[in-house]
């Protein structure tokens, strides 16, 4: 069975990346542990929060593979607790995300068993370009290319 793609259409031209990225989102880990919440942090600002209770700084590794986010757990074994009961959950993770073109990691904190990750948008600086139309003689065009925000 195949499966139908939204970046089909001959008009679609050059999206077979974000095609790739959609895939690589929808097949990522789905059993909801972590948990976690996303957070618009000011205007160009995201915050991502895991809840990682349990885990110390050194049980965790964030890294930046493309555009996907990528974030690991694992807790190292304990030796020599007998459990009566175990319901504390120890066991290794791996979450990821996949963030849009441009933007970038600024950070992460752990704190009070919450894993804040923080992500800015630069803000892009419009640029208009202008294509000058050659005729048929040969000539060949040169483009300008017009900063916005130069006054």
């Amino acid at each position: 069975m195949s499966r139908l793609s939204a970046f089909n259409s001959p008009l679609l031209l050059g999206f077979d990346h974000f095609e790739r990225i959609l895939d690589r989102a929808a097949k990522s880990g789905s059993d909801g542990y972590p948990p976690y919440n996303i957070e618009q942090v000011g205007e160009n600002g995201l915050r991502i929060v895991l809840a990682v209770a349990g885990f110390a700084e050194d049980d965790l590794s964030i890294t930046l593979e493309e555009n996907q986010l990528m974030i690991r757990g694992k807790q190292g074994e304990e030796t020599g607790t007998v459990y009566l009961h175990r319901g504390i959950a120890a066991r290794q993770f791996q979450r990821a995300f996949v963030l849009a073109e441009g933007i970038e990691v600024a950070g992460a904190k752990l704190d009070r068993g919450l894993l804040a990750i923080d992500l800015m948008r630069p803000v892009p600086t419009p640029n208009v370009r202008t294509i000058e139309i050659s005729s048929g003689g040969g000539k060949t065009s040169t483009a300008k290319t017009i900063d916005m925000n130069a006054e």
